[in-house]
């Protein structure tokens, strides 16, 4: 999916929802334990029911690796139902990986070619050889950490180099790598504040933002300091939504609260 595409959805779904489909076999409902793949079962349950608020999907992958094979079994399911079905939206696999050379190109061509994902998050800690790799395929996005929604965040993030926040240099220099115009950037809800000074090194580029809902951040603030004119954001989230309910009405009640945040994003588009 190209970037004009992913605009055009958000204009048509009056959405920027991105729903983190973070399965846990200890919170899905009982009912689809009998199923031969709960997993899957739970996802299609959520995707049937909330794909026309939301604009993208973003399974971790770390909740599938965890079942070993059988895992990772569902999520190439989950992601082929979405592509063949829905392929108007955007997928997005939160893997964080990044590796020098070799190694990123094989990670690459895992979620890119192999599991046909539109997206991945990369770690930039190792630098541009370990992301190039990433940005070499055409009309695939790499979502960058940039700054991130948890309390460590401010370990290594914030500390600044020449007076200038880690953050803001990996934000400067990833403009300079090849094939820069795919990157996306993954910043926290959290860290509102941040964002205007985010918004002048990369004025165009989408953004990720995890930590609305459950982790406490806001989505008003977000809208307010981070959206450009092409609205320019996916905000992500996973807990509240699709762990609404327990029980057999769980896809109903993921569809009530996805339903809450797109009409509040709906409100925000008309206002802005």
């Amino acid at each position: 999916m190209t970037t004009k595409q992913l605009i055009k959805q958000i204009r048509i779904k009056k959405s920027f929802l991105c729903i983190g489909l973070d399965v846990d076999m200890e919170k899905i409902p009982k009912v689809l334990m009998d199923s031969e793949d709960p997993i899957f079962e739970f996802n299609k349950g959520i995707i049937d029911a909330t794909h026309f608020l939301a604009v993208a999907y973003k399974p971790n992958t770390a909740f599938y690796e965890a079942y070993g094979i059988k895992g990772w079994i569902a999520l190439q399911k989950t992601i082929q139902y979405i592509n063949d079905n829905y392929p108007e939206i955007f997928t997005i696999a939160d893997a964080k990986r990044g590796d020098i050379g070799n190694t990123s190109s094989m990670y690459a061509k895992a979620f890119f070619e192999d599991l046909n994902f539109d997206s991945v998050t990369v770690a930039p800690y190792m630098g541009k050889d370990s992301i190039e790799p990433f940005l070499a395929f055409e009309d695939k996005h790499t979502i960058l950490l940039v700054l991130t929604s948890n309390e460590g965040a401010f370990d290594f993030q914030t500390l600044t180099a020449d007076a200038i926040p880690l953050y803001q240099k990996v934000l400067a220099t990833s403009k300079t790598w090849q094939n820069a115009q795919n990157l996306m950037y993954v910043v926290g809800a959290t860290k509102a504040e941040y964002f205007t000074e985010i918004r002048k090194i990369v004025p165009d580029s989408f953004l990720l933002v995890p930590g609305v809902g459950a982790q406490g951040g806001s989505l008003s603030e977000v809208c307010k300091y981070g959206m450009n004119d092409n609205v320019g954001l996916l905000v992500n989230s996973s807990r509240a939504i699709i762990y609404a309910s327990n029980g057999a009405d769980f896809a109903e009640a993921a569809r009530e609260e996805a339903f809450k945040i797109q009409n509040e994003m709906k409100n925000i588009l008309a206002n802005y």
